[in-house]
């Protein structure tokens, strides 16, 4: 766009989308493609889990193909690393620091599926907290595209 200052969208993606969009088609897989705020050593740590194993060795890949798929869709601006992490999620620490990579990215929104924790905070210092499926609407209302989906 000749003359107009377009800036694209500065998501964070929640572990359930990362893990989501690697392991099921849908919104989730589009986002894969914009940049990831965070360190894929917890993705990896969180694809180990017990209940994500069948899935994996039904898709015929592993741990480490994922998060290769990953890194070649994605573009990882920068790492962020949160100087602090302040208590805002009731219930669940962890997704503290969600928040805390969203506030240190100077991102826009967050992208998540936690719907028990995070939805329904609603946004946290100017930063939306939505759903993938929010984030795929934004985009395509506003003629933005991610990469296309891998089948």
């Amino acid at each position: 766009m000749a003359g107009s200052a377009y800036q694209p969208l500065r998501p964070v993606l929640d572990t359930n989308v990362l893990i989501a969009g690697l392991l099921w088609n849908g919104p989730p897989r589009r986002l894969i493609a914009l940049a990831i705020d965070g360190e894929l050593v917890e993705l990896a740590h969180t694809l180990g889990y017990s209940k994500f194993a069948a899935r994996i060795e039904g898709f015929g890949t592993s741990i480490a193909a994922l998060i290769a798929l990953i890194a070649q869709y994605a573009a990882v601006v920068s790492l962020i690393v949160p100087t602090s992490v302040l208590r805002v999620v009731a219930g669940d620490a962890d997704d503290d620091h969600v928040i805390a990579a969203a506030v240190a990215a100077r991102a826009e929104l967050i992208a998540t599926g936690d719907r028990k924790h995070l939805l329904p905070i609603g946004s946290h210092r100017g930063i939306a907290i939505v759903t993938a499926r929010d984030v795929v609407e934004r985009l395509d209302a506003t003629g933005q595209s991610t990469a296309p989906v891998v089948e």
